[in-house]
């Protein structure tokens, strides 16, 4: 939510330097690790002397560095992260039952949360490489082609799963990504009807993933658990394999979560 969209009510009350902070600190990706002060302004669309202001308090705080031309993030920046994933409770608790699953079906096992419209990945024990993107805790995809994420926005309303869809960047990653809108759509009611998501190949070529919820005891989705494999042998014998120990592990998850919202 921007300042543009909020009550007028609460518009006296918003910190709009606060806003540029974060921006600054958003600027910064694997694409731009390090950039002039001339770059910051410019990605972020400041002045020069403002974007100059904001880097050295984040300098001060120590969520910048910089070698006297080009500045770039710190480890401490993690930490925004990490109190988020701590109140959840959701890492500590997940990542031992998916290095489990992990050892028993000899496969990569993944928890995300769903974040705008993208998802996060909040845990992963790791098994055979065979995405050619490294995925470590903060990763994020597009929701829209994700199992996790379709499995994610199964949860919500239609109206919810149509907007987030309709702002998501639909880009074909390979030939088997789908990208019309009813159709993700008409994927995801079938994601809810059937519990869990079969996504073939539309993130990487020869990767398969599958994907189950983790619910609440309210019944609320707040997470969601997959498998990557290859795409070898058919996408039914990928589902019979891999469903029965994944449902499981997502039964053990929300048994050890029972406390949480």
């Amino acid at each position: 939510m921007s300042s543009e969209e909020l009550p007028p009510e609460l518009k006296a009350d918003y910190v709009q330097s606060l806003e540029r902070g974060l921006k600054v600190i958003s600027a910064f990706s694997k694409e731009t690790p390090s950039m002039t002060l001339s770059e910051v302004a410019e990605a972020v669309g400041l002045t020069r002397a403002t974007a100059r202001r904001f880097l050295i308090t984040l300098e001060a705080l120590g969520y910048i560095s910089s070698d006297g031309k080009d500045f770039s993030l710190t480890p401490k920046v993690l930490d925004l992260g990490f109190s988020y994933l701590s109140s959840l409770g959701l890492t500590e608790t997940i990542s031992p039952h998916l290095s489990t699953l992990s050892n028993l079906v000899h496969e990569s096992a993944s928890a995300a949360i769903l974040d705008g419209n993208d998802i996060v990945y909040v845990a992963r024990a790791a098994g055979p490489k065979i995405m050619q993107v490294q995925i470590t805790i903060g990763t994020r995809f597009p929701a829209a082609v994700t199992s996790m994420g379709r499995v994610l926005l199964s949860g919500l309303p239609t109206e919810e799963q149509r907007q987030i869809i309709n702002s998501s960047q639909l880009e074909a990653r390979t030939s088997y990504t789908k990208t019309a809108v009813e159709e993700i759509l008409s994927e995801i009611a079938q994601v809810g009807a059937q519990g869990f998501a079969f996504v073939d190949q539309e993130l990487e070529l020869g990767l398969r993933s599958l994907a189950v919820p983790i619910r609440n005891r309210q019944g609320n989705i707040i997470a969601a658990i997959n498998v990557s494999t290859a795409a070898t042998g058919s996408p039914s014998s990928v589902i019979e394999s891999l469903l029965k120990p994944l449902l499981e592990t997502a039964r053990d998850i929300e048994r050890s979560t029972i406390g949480l919202s």
